[in-house]
């Protein structure tokens, strides 16, 4: 995990964002919005832009940040995100439109299990990112990992959760559970036999699994 100095020294280093960008992340801190931590994110980012994948698939959009973002490094990608929270949606939907990504970013509104087979239709995808309930990464792996190509890439965000699931005992009781849950997703991608896994200590932790060319 980078301390606070660090990731202060690294955000001097970083250049100037769109206007949007910036009101987007203030919104996010004003509102106490979660939206992908900026190390964290620009990890992910590059790995996006050697990927280049024509269709990403993202469980949590929150406001739209990071679609936004993906859009930006990813040109030509279709994106499709999923927010269940309605005011969020809007925002997310209203920040799209802004950025000028509507014909590029498809935002459903709606729980993601429950709209499984229309998330499904606008599949296979190249990349999938996870950024939504801690506790069900699990079951969204399992509900859309069929829709990801072979040799496709699975960014799973916030996976160490603020270094507890490394802690011997958490002692926030209404955390345990959860904690409990991301030990045993992070121990499902290390040892999954048909992706390739690194788990990269920045921002809240940022899993990268890659798909194997098989099935």
């Amino acid at each position: 995990m980078i301390s606070d100095h660090v990731e202060q020294y690294l955000e001097s280093l970083r250049p100037k964002r769109a206007e949007l960008i910036e009101e987007m992340e203030q919104y996010a801190r004003d509102y106490n919005i979660p939206i992908m931590e900026q190390t964290s994110l620009d990890v992910m980012l590059q790995i996006m832009s050697f990927l280049n994948p024509d269709r990403i698939l993202e469980i949590g959009a929150a406001i739209g940040y990071s679609a936004i973002r993906m859009a930006q490094v990813v040109p030509e990608a279709e994106i499709v995100t999923v927010e269940r929270d309605e005011e969020r949606y809007n925002e997310a939907v209203s920040n799209v439109e802004k950025a000028g990504y509507s014909h590029r970013i498809k935002v459903l509104l709606g729980d993601a299990f429950e709209l499984s087979e229309e998330i499904k239709s606008h599949g296979p995808y190249q990349s999938l990112f996870i950024d939504a309930a801690k506790g069900q990464y699990k079951r969204f792996f399992d509900e859309f990992y069929d829709g990801l190509q072979p040799e496709g890439v699975i960014f799973s965000d916030n996976i160490l959760f603020r270094g507890l699931v490394a802690e011997e005992e958490v002692e926030e009781k209404r955390f345990r559970s959860m904690v409990k849950k991301l030990r045993q997703y992070n121990e499902f991608l290390m040892s999954h036999p048909d992706l390739d896994t690194t788990i990269y200590p920045i921002g809240d932790g940022l899993a990268v699994s890659k798909r194997k060319n098989s099935r």
